[in-house]
Formats: C-alpha cells, structure tokens, sequence
C-alpha cells in the first residue's frame, strides 16, 4: 500500500512540475507557481489521508474477491470434474449391467430354446407312439373285418354249392343224420 502513496506522490510531483514549467513558459513567476505547488501537495495530502483507506480497502476487497472468485471456480471445476467421473463410472457401469442383462437373456433364451426342442421331442414321439397303436388296432380291426367278410363269404360260397350239388333227396338223408346225431346226444 506505501507503494501505491508512493507513486500517487511521485506522479502528482510530475504533475505539478509539468504544470509550473509550463506556467514559467508564460511568464509566471516562483511565488505563484510555489504556491500552486503547495496547494496541489495539500490536495494530493488531504486524498490521500482521507480516500487512502478507502480506495486501499476498495482495492484490497477486489482482490479479496477475485481470489475468492478464482477459489470457487477452481472448487466448482474440481466437482465438476468428479461429478463427471462418476456420470462416466455410472455409465459404464450401466453399461455392464446392459451387457449382463444381454448375456443372462441369450442364456435363458438357449436354455428354453433347448427345453422347446426336447418338450417337442417328447410329444413327437409320443404322437408317433400312440399314431403307431392306432395303426396296429386299425390293421387288426381291418383283419378281423375281412376275416368276419371272409367267412361269410365263404359260407355264402359253401351254401350256394352245397344247394347247387346236393338233390333234395340228399337234403333229406341229411336231415335224418343230424337229427339222429343230436337225439343220441341227449341220451
């Protein structure tokens, strides 16, 4: 601050003397320019005295401020810096946690992929199992059908030879046959 009176001094010095030698130029004389001069060093005195402590105080809270100002800046960069670190830690975090994500559906996605598969199996070979009995009791239902129509048949044919072949007579022989036949059973 004794440097900042100082050189409030040493400018009002130069002030003055330009001023006085400028005057001197004119055709002034010492008494005036020495009074000029007395009169500026009072003026110069009575600022300094009295706006000294203000403007010192002026200057030094500005200081203050700016120092501040710097402070805050530098901590706000600091936390805007350790704010970003955690956005970009959170991000790639988040992005594990997508990747797992991913990885556990692709897992569960094969695990039922497989499980569809061997459930189909299973019914495949279930409706192969109950296509093949139901086959086998068709076929059998079939063989007994033409083995029933196969009989009939064959009694028709018999009948209709039998009736083509055998005379009335012959009927008659074998009615009395018969007839004995089941009489010598009951007995």
């Amino acid at each position: 601050m004794k440097r900042i009176n100082l050189l409030i001094f040493i400018m009002t010095v130069m002030i003055a003397s330009s001023a006085m030698a400028a005057e001197a130029a004119h055709g002034g004389d010492f008494k005036d320019w020495a009074f000029k001069i007395i009169n500026f060093a009072i003026l110069v005195f009575i600022i300094v005295k009295f706006l000294g402590k203000p403007i010192k105080n002026y200057f030094a809270q500005r200081r203050e401020l700016i120092e501040r100002s710097i402070r805050e800046s530098q901590e706000a960069k600091e936390l805007a810096q350790k704010a970003l670190q955690e956005v970009e830690e959170k991000l790639k975090l988040k992005d594990k946690e997508v990747q797992d994500i991913l990885d556990t559906a692709k897992k569960i996605g094969e695990q039922e992929k497989l499980q569809i598969i061997q459930e189909t199996e299973k019914i495949k070979e279930k409706i192969l199992e109950q296509a093949k009995t139901n086959i086998e009791f068709e076929v059998k239902m079939a063989k007994d059908a033409l083995r029933l129509e196969a009989a009939e048949l064959a009694i028709q044919l018999s009948e209709q030879k039998l009736k083509e072949k055998i005379t009335p007579e012959e009927q008659e022989k074998l009615l009395q046959e018969s007839i004995k036949i089941i009489e010598g059973r009951k007995n």
